[in-house]
């Protein structure tokens, strides 16, 4: 079984791919790219780690695939 992402993990690469932070509402974080306001991925901000479902659901508003995160 593949083991969690971390969340530090998940906001740098998503900062290092141009996106950034909006606004959290409860424990959910918006983040956007510039020139590309329809991608928003929405991150849980509670956890320590993301479960693996989570984690692709993330990918997949990102528009990022998994090899950008080794």
């Amino acid at each position: 079984m593949p083991r969690p992402i971390k969340l530090k993990v998940i906001i740098k690469v998503l900062k290092e791919k141009g996106f950034f932070f909006i606004s959290q509402k409860g424990s959910h974080g918006k983040f956007r790219k510039p020139g590309n306001p329809a991608i928003t991925v929405i991150v849980k901000m509670g956890k320590k780690e993301v479960p693996r479902g989570t984690f692709q659901s993330i990918l997949l508003q990102a528009n990022l695939r998994e090899d950008d995160f080794r």
